[in-house]
């Protein structure tokens, strides 16, 4: 499928709702960006939240996973490498 669109003043590009669709991409989607050989690749990524549900148990969900998860990572590593 190939579809064409304009950059805008701010470098924004609109992605087409076909395409969009087609990709699962939907508000909120996190994505990917990756600049290779002169071509730009954009990538739907899982939410850190979804991807490692269940692996940790608290006593209370924060907020914010996606913001949590990382933090949790880091402590895990520091542990782990200390």
């Amino acid at each position: 499928m190939v579809e064409v669109a304009k950059v805008d003043s701010k470098g924004r590009v609109l992605i087409p709702k076909s395409m969009r669709e087609r990709s699962e991409l939907f508000e909120g989607t996190l994505v990917k960006i990756e600049a290779d050989d002169g071509k730009i690749i954009i990538e739907p990524m899982d939410s850190i939240a979804d991807k490692y549900y269940g692996v940790f148990k608290l006593d209370e969900v924060p907020e914010d996973l996606d913001e949590f998860l990382p933090e949790v990572q880091a402590k895990l590593w520091k542990e782990r490498h200390t």
